[in-house]
Order: structure tokens, then sequence, then C-alpha cells
């Protein structure tokens, strides 16, 4: 399979802008704001590549909904392979409770 187009939802975008106002602004530590936010965009884009090398979550809704999961740091990329894209709907601190959050954020679209 060749590359494929990888599209970031709002939320995910929203996603960033908060870890990045967080680290930036409560944390003051703009520096490593802008850091992780690169690091995130960056491991992001990789996906354009091999998406399926992170895993699938084992839990349900998210194991039949197809979300994979990507760590980077302390943060968790959340996205569904398809066959031409790559959705990334979420960005969280991983150790906030991901599947209570996936599950109340994507309860309105089960299609996702």
């Amino acid at each position: 399979m060749g590359k494929r187009i990888v599209e970031i939802t709002q939320t995910a975008l929203d996603d960033m802008e908060g870890i990045y106002d967080y680290i930036a602004d409560v944390l003051l530590a703009a520096e490593n704001a802008m850091g992780q936010y690169n690091r995130i965009a960056d491991a992001i884009l990789t996906l354009e590549s091999n998406p399926e090398r992170c895993p699938v979550f084992e839990v349900e809704p998210e194991r039949s909904w197809r979300m994979r999961r990507m760590v980077i740091d302390n943060y968790l990329v959340c996205y569904i392979v398809d066959p031409d894209k790559v959705t990334v709907t979420d960005v969280l601190y991983g150790a906030s409770n991901v599947h209570a959050r996936l599950k109340a954020r994507h309860k309105a679209d089960p299609d996702i």
C-alpha cells in the first residue's frame, strides 16, 4: 500500500492546542510546549506510511471502531485507518481515563 492522506479532525487539532496551552500557560514552559506540539505533529505525519504499525485498542467500543493508538511521550494519538486515508480523531493525555473520554466524545457518532 502506498502513502495515505492523513486527515486531522478539528477535535484532534483542539486537543493539540489544549496541550500546547497547558504546557505554555499553566506549566509556564513555552519552549517545551512548542517542542511537544511539534513532536506530536511530526509523529502524526508519519502515519501516511504503515499506519497499521500501531495497535488497535483492545477494549470496546474502540476496538469495533478499529481505532488505533500511537504513543508520543505522555500522549496518545488516536486514529482510524481506511484504505485511502488515516483520520486522527483525538490526541489525549495518556494518564487520563482515555477509554471514558473517547466513549463520551464519540457517543453521538459511533460510526466515526
